[in-house]
């Protein structure tokens, strides 16, 4: 039988996990690093290829091609930008049906313009760096590629005839598991928690409102990402319980829940199989 616990001892023990959490730094969080500079360096890659597509073959040409599309993409290079974007795995659901699966990965890592990626860059460094040192690596890199795949499986059944980029998915998956976290650990903050949850939907609604004012937002990526977010977090979200000892052992931790990771992922795939089976039968018709 399971032992229960008063509200004092469940108030305590939620405070001590949500202490444990915040102050047990694993290393550096050298993975969000990693991601965005390799995604910094893609984009450069992808920007160097649209320019000279579009006619410019020396360095100043190229970049000054690349600083008029920074903000705006020029109309100009709206067919170079969609030929390399599709060429390196942009989401496209003709090439993905074709048999091009990893277009369900790829797109997290790619970025119209200087725009795009800076502020994905710019966000997921302010909330993996913290992210990271709280879930540690493994856990870290399980949501954010999930949680981005499904983005993308989203976007894939929702908006097929959309070719899409961007790690917004990905992003809103990691504030989704953050969420998560502070919805678990509740009782640990001021008012219950309520103020920092109101403050987070704030965020995630004016963040998803953009989408309803400023042409080619993917809100169904980032809808999938944040739902599957919060289911993340909720499953792997650290969560310390004290043992026998009396010392804290985080519960959610990848060697306790192996298991539920493999079954996150085994899920994915289905899921993926699933929309891919449906927009099929969507495209026979």
């Amino acid at each position: 039988m399971e032992k229960t616990y008063p509200i004092e001892d469940t108030v305590s023990r939620t405070r001590r996990s949500y202490q444990t959490a915040l102050h047990t730094r694993h290393s550096p969080s050298w993975l969000t690093w990693v991601i965005v500079l390799g995604t910094l360096l893609l984009w450069g890659f992808t920007a160097y290829r649209v320019a000279q597509l579009s006619g410019a073959h020396t360095l100043s040409a190229i970049l000054t091609d690349i600083a008029n599309n920074a903000i705006n993409v020029q109309d100009k290079d709206n067919d170079a930008l969609t030929t390399v974007l599709t060429m390196y795995g942009a989401k496209d659901n003709g090439l993905i049906l074709q048999g091009q699966y990893w277009r369900f990965v790829a797109p997290i890592f790619l970025h119209l313009n200087a725009l795009h990626v800076g502020m994905n860059m710019f966000n997921l460094l302010v909330l993996g760096i913290f992210l990271e040192r709280i879930l540690g690596h493994l856990r870290f890199l399980l949501i954010y590629l999930v949680t981005g795949v499904i983005g993308t499986i989203a976007s894939f059944y929702f908006a097929p005839q959309e070719i899409s980029v961007g790690a917004s998915g990905a992003i809103f998956g990691l504030v989704g598991a953050y969420s998560a976290f502070v919805l678990i650990h509740r009782r640990a903050l001021v008012y219950g928690g309520i103020p920092s949850l109101l403050w987070l939907v704030l965020v995630i609604g004016a963040n998803l409102s953009v989408g309803l004012f400023i042409p080619n937002v993917d809100n169904y990526a980032h809808v999938g990402g944040l739902i599957s977010g919060c289911l993340l977090g909720w499953w792997f979200a650290p969560l310390y319980r004290p043992t026998p000892d009396q010392t804290l052992r985080d519960v959610h931790r990848l060697s306790q829940r192996w298991s539920l990771a493999l079954l996150t992922i085994l899920g994915t795939l289905v899921l993926a199989l699933i929309a891919l089976y449906l927009m099929g039968a969507r495209f026979s018709l």
